[in-house]
């Protein structure tokens, strides 16, 4: 099976390793007899990834991307397992998709003669203002 990222980018489900484990936190007895948590880790490297998608994912300062270039999820937010598994891989295809919006470049602007004007207009009434706080000479 193929997880779309974008029309032109898709990756196989099987480049992510999925493995159940068990969740975490409160839950009764049943949390410590079902492996219903996922724990996902994607190798960046060894994915069919474009290289400058690869480049750009493996750059992002995300604290889920290890050393080695594997990204690791844990999916715990649902009671079953199958949940837990899509959850997993919708999570890792909108972490993919973020990574593909290129950014626009920032065009500088200038500050306009009249904002300039203004600006000096203002400074010479508060000077002006605090100037007539000044003792009087005779």
């Amino acid at each position: 099976m193929k997880l779309s990222i974008t029309p032109s980018i898709s990756i196989d489900d099987g480049e992510a390793d999925l493995q159940a484990i068990r969740a975490q936190g409160s839950g009764g007895q049943n949390v410590n007899k079902v492996s219903s948590a996922i724990h996902l880790r994607f190798d960046i490297n060894q994915s069919s990834l474009p290289d400058e998608l690869k480049a750009k994912l493996l750059s992002l300062k995300d604290s889920r991307v290890t050393n080695d270039g594997v990204f690791v999820l844990k999916a715990q937010n649902f009671r079953t397992q199958e949940q837990n598994r899509e959850d997993a891989l919708s999570r890792l295809v909108a972490w993919i998709k973020a990574a593909t919006v290129k950014q626009k470049p920032r065009i500088k602007t200038k500050v306009s003669r009249a904002a300039k004007a203004r600006r000096v207009d203002v400074k010479k009434q508060q000077g002006a203002k605090k100037s007539m706080r000044k003792k009087v000479e005779f």
